[in-house]
């Protein structure tokens, strides 16, 4: 997910800058601790919110556990472990007395348990850690202190912190427990020193939510269970955009609910729902989009091919250094990158669980976009946001489409229709029918090179279609959409003069959404493949020209650091096994730094095989080591995936993938040998969900140049294959 600062903006332009200081917080006691949120959306917000406070909310039980309650989502990710890991560093707790739980959403501005990047209550962008590690050490610090003073007050004396949740005085011991009600009445101290100690910032600590998903107590959005309630189906228009347009009150004795953009039935169970709708769609006829190539894939890569190349298309600088210009020939490039829609296809499709009553609107839902519900719940019902409870599940994955609200204003509607408790999961053919996609891309790269390894021009054009313009966030004319240049700006590279353009496609009627890594997903193969044509146009060795390009007065080290650390994990001197080659690629975003490196064979159908993954990350101070790599691990699996066979095709508005049967995915078997070096480093912790993506493909196709001799710009490597295919 991207441009989560802009929608801080807009968040913060309709609810204002009001501000609840304490919430009761029912079950245990509760110590509350505001820090300064001080958004920076190119200081917008600081200009017209100022500095406010906003809590970080800890409980302590009677049994001395301590549970902090946090305003990210966990959808397999570790967010919940990780930020508890601050708590625990900064109050000297064992780990055994950790718990972590979802706080609930609010719309209030600065939100309570938003990300103080941006101030809303949002999970995305690999932006948690990098929001929340100093403001949440900070909390806690105070916690800390003010729990040592309710001791001094309460007990007598001076105490100091104990381990494990205790306070000591000489031979005498208390828990925190013992002193927190009073400690919820003192004064917040102003500031707090914190923590010195690496018992849990850096170590390798055992995720909070494994035991409950290993014993089948963890609870996700498909295991809400609500008294009473029913469950529902719903079936949407077979082309992207349309609506209802006639449909039957019932079929064979089953009630029909309208829905606007979707038809909904009601059913005992899930299995009998999905039956049902299915067997209704026959009987509803459709409102479709008057343009049905505006979402047809063939004529908008055709209308895009027109565009990368024309001098009059409307464009975007989002950067310019001086007045680059390449003129054809040996030491050249001209180049044009092409990559499909992409669809989320998480493991758990999209469900939720609503409850509407006269006086009130209970929810359960997975989501990665807490701050939209209560507003949107409000609308649905007419109930004020005060009587509308929102509850945050665990998810079977987000990768960015359950920041959507679509599939829990349908749960609403239908439990408000049906004046039942309703629990709404959608097929996995309307999960993937139906997704908000990755935006296509072409992009079109020409660039000059020197013989010494220096890149003098560079001209950069993408053209993709905007997810700002279709959401209304930017005007159909203005094609300032930085999101989609990501990955293309801000290069550390040294490059002599250049021009990073974004040319929007429009009008475009696939319904897109954020997709793990977003912009830097095709971005960066597009940079990372030029970037390694010109290597071979130089003449040199690909590790040693992109090291050459951070080297120097204008240099920069951390970049420098990660291609270093690649090099040696790789032994990158010596060749890898026969019949392989290796490539590699190169990322500065979401605040880290990454270089990656891939050995790529050939099976006995002459395909590409990923045998080895090699990565070198640098993202700032590290919370747990184990999160680093496992994130890195799923995004290379989800990368491969794309790589190989990802695409979405539309013909007329209709999706072609409706099920795994034809969106393959990288299969256990298939999953190469991967190895992880993480770079000390002293900085501010940096992302690493989305960041483990964007190399994965340019590696893989610099590799596969280098086997073969063949240049592979379009993605995926392998249309059209199934499950089936080896």
């Amino acid at each position: 997910m991207k441009d989560i600062n802009e929608t801080a903006d807009d968040f913060a332009t309709e609810h204002g800058t009001g501000l609840s200081r304490r919430a009761v917080l029912t079950g245990a006691a509760a110590l509350v601790v505001p820090f300064v949120f001080t958004p920076a959306r190119k200081g917008a917000m600081a200009a017209t919110a100022g500095a406010g406070s906003i809590g970080a909310y800890i409980k302590i039980d009677t049994a001395n556990n301590v549970t902090v309650i946090l305003g990210a989502s966990e959808m397999g990710q570790g967010i919940l472990s990780g930020l508890a890991q601050l708590v625990a560093e900064e109050m000297n707790l064992n780990w055994s007395q950790v718990r972590a739980e979802h706080a609930p959403a609010s719309i209030a501005w600065p939100n309570p348990y938003g990300n103080p990047l941006f101030g809303a209550q949002l999970t995305g962008g690999s932006t948690s850690t990098r929001g929340w590690y100093a403001p949440l050490r900070l909390a806690a610090a105070k916690a800390r202190d003010t729990l040592i003073a309710a001791a001094n007050l309460q007990e007598g004396g001076v105490w100091a912190l104990g381990q494990g949740g205790t306070l000591t005085k000489g031979a005498s011991s208390i828990t925190f427990a013992q002193v927190v009600v009073t400690a919820s009445g003192l004064p917040l101290p102003s500031s707090a020193t914190l923590a010195t100690t690496t018992n849990f910032i850096g170590q390798k600590m055992p995720r909070l939510d494994v035991p409950s998903k290993t014993n089948g107590t963890a609870v996700f959005g498909m295991d809400v269970k609500v008294t009473g309630m029913k469950f529902a189906s719903t079936i949407h228009a077979p082309v992207q955009g349309g609506t209802v347009k006639t449909m039957p009150a019932s079929v064979s004795g089953t009630v029909l609910y309208n829905l606007g953009t979707a038809v909904g039935v009601l059913a005992d169970d899930t299995w009998t729902a999905m039956k049902l709708a299915k067997s209704m769609a026959s009987k509803i006829t459709w409102n479709v989009p008057a343009d049905p190539n505006a979402a047809d894939s063939a004529a908008l890569a055709t209308a895009a091919q027109g565009l990368v190349a024309s001098p009059t298309a409307t464009a975007f600088a989002a950067e310019t250094v001086g007045s680059p210009s390449v003129t054809p020939g040996a030491s050249s490039l001209d180049a044009t990158y092409s990559l499909p829609f992409l669809a989320h296809a998480t493991m758990e499709t999209v469900n939720c669980t609503a409850s509407v009553t006269a006086n009130a609107c209970e929810i359960w839902a997975p989501t990665q976009g807490q701050q939209f519900i209560p507003g949107l719940a409000a609308t649905i019902t007419g109930l004020p946001t005060s009587a509308i409870t929102v509850h945050t599940t665990l998810m079977g994955g987000g990768l960015g489409r359950k920041f959507e609200t679509d599939y829990v204003a349908e749960a609403i509607k239908l439990s408000k229709l049906a004046k039942v408790p309703v629990k709404l999961i959608w097929s996995r053919e309307e999960d993937f029918k139906n997704d908000y996609y990755r935006p296509s891309a072409l992009i079109r790269v020409r660039a000059a090179v020197t013989s010494a390894g220096e890149i003098t021009d560079l001209i950069y054009r993408n053209v993709s279609p905007s997810i700002n313009i279709q959401r209304g966030t930017l005007p159909a004319n203005n094609p300032e959409d930085t999101g989609a240049v990501a990955g293309a700006v801000g290069l550390p590279y040294q490059i002599g003069a250049k021009l990073i353009e974004y040319v929007p496609l429009v009008p475009c009627d696939v319904r897109l959404g954020y997709w793990r890594s977003v912009g830097e997903s095709y971005n960066t193969f597009a940079v990372e493949s030029a970037v390694d044509e010109l290597a071979l146009l130089a003449g040199k060795d690909p590790l040693a020209f992109r090291k050459g390009l951070v080297t120097g007065p204008n240099g920069n080290p951390r970049a420098l650091g990660v291609l270093s650390a690649l090099e040696t994990l790789t032994n990158w001197s010596v060749a890898p096994a026969s019949g392989t080659a290796r490539g590699m690629a190169f990322l500065s975003g979401f605040g880290s730094y990454i270089a990656m490196a891939a050995d790529v064979g050939k099976n006995s159908a002459g395909q590409a095989v990923v045998k080895k993954v090699y990565c070198a990350i640098d993202c700032g101070i590290v919370v747990n080591p184990d999160g680093v790599e496992t994130q890195i691990q799923g995004g290379i699996a989800h990368g491969i995936s794309a790589t190989m066979w990802g695409e979405v095709k539309f013909v007329k508005g209709v999706p072609q993938v409706t099920n795994f049967n034809k969106y393959r995915m990288l299969k256990i078997g298939e999953m190469p040998e991967v190895a992880v070096k993480i770079v000390t480093s002293s900085e501010a912790p940096g992302g690493v969900g989305e960041t483990g993506v964007p190399c994965v493909a340019p590696a893989i196709t610099n590799a596969w140049a280098k086997l073969t001799g063949t240049r592979l710009r379009t993605l995926p490597l392998y249309p059209g294959a199934t499950m089936g295919d080896d």
